[in-house]
């Protein structure tokens, strides 16, 4: 099946990023949230991100205004009825992904593709609350979508040859670079990454060195392009919680066992980039 329009579910960090790499490469997108005040961050996030690239040449400023015009916002879930193929990039919250792929597989017609971006919840069980479990798949994207080139490819259980083919072959269409993993807790990115945030969490917590400090220790003498605790505020703080009590739960080790600073300052509502304020304060 060729596609030329793709849906996203969510227009977040991680949603509007994939409609403006689709859109970037000539495909229509549908994007879709619960609320047009949602839409309209995903959307300015989208404008900022390709003003930047005009600023640096990268794109002309009639480039930026043909990206914008291919992607279409929607509060209705039922539009992906439009769609080819469809990325689900909602908050990594697992119920909520359930009702997600109940109503996708009720709108969407019966050959298309239900991709997830989940960082860390099984694809099989997603792929369960769906009457095509063959068609469903992880598509795992890193942040920002358009500057990183991975996409994590998860089969499920009942995920169809064909169905990883098509999503591979998207993903190359895309600029990324694909590569599969199983579907285990965390994946192979979130398997390793979390650990080594929470890691730094704890340095923190138990007064090993300055936020500041722990970073520039990972910038300097592991090479890492950003420090654990800003990488974190750039993730959000809660997403990194709800990954590690996946890793935690799903796994059974105390390994994955999440820093009590990272639970307190996500009660507060600390977040990181999001809100203003994480292990770092932004203005």
């Amino acid at each position: 099946m060729e596609i030329t329009t793709l849906g996203v579910v969510g227009a977040g960090q991680m949603g509007a990023g994939i409609a403006q790499v689709a859109s970037a490469r000539g495909l229509s997108v549908i994007m879709s949230d619960v609320q047009d005040e949602f839409l309209e961050r995903g959307f300015a996030a989208i404008e900022k991100s390709l003003g930047r690239m005009v600023k640096k040449e990268k794109i002309s400023e009639h480039d930026q205004q043909a990206i914008l015009g291919r992607i279409e916002g929607t509060t209705s879930i039922d539009d992906m009825a439009k769609a080819d193929f469809v990325v689900e990039a909602a908050t990594e919250q697992e119920t909520l992904k359930l009702q997600i792929f109940r109503d996708l597989d009720e709108f969407c017609k019966a050959e298309v593709i239900l991709s997830s971006n989940t960082s860390s919840i099984s694809i099989t069980k997603i792929a369960g609350a769906t009457k095509r479990p063959g068609k469903v798949i992880g598509m795992h994207f890193m942040n920002p979508v358009p500057m990183m080139k991975l996409v994590e490819i998860i089969n499920g259980l009942a995920t169809t040859d064909e169905t990883y083919q098509t999503t591979r072959d998207l993903a190359l269409e895309l600029g990324k670079t694909p590569v599969p993993a199983n579907d285990f807790p965390g994946f192979v990115a979130n398997r390793i990454l979390m650990p080594m945030i929470n890691e730094a969490i704890y340095a923190l917590f138990e007064g090993v060195g300055k936020a500041e400090d722990i970073d520039q220790v990972m910038k300097l003498g592991m090479n890492h392009p950003m420090g654990p605790l800003a990488l974190a505020d750039l993730i959000g703080l809660d997403t990194v919680l709800a990954v590690l009590e996946v890793l935690k739960s799903g796994l059974g080790d105390d390994k994955y066992r999440p820093c009590p600073l990272l639970r307190k300052y996500v009660d507060a509502g600390w977040l990181g980039q999001k809100t203003g304020r994480g292990f770092y304060i932004y203005t």
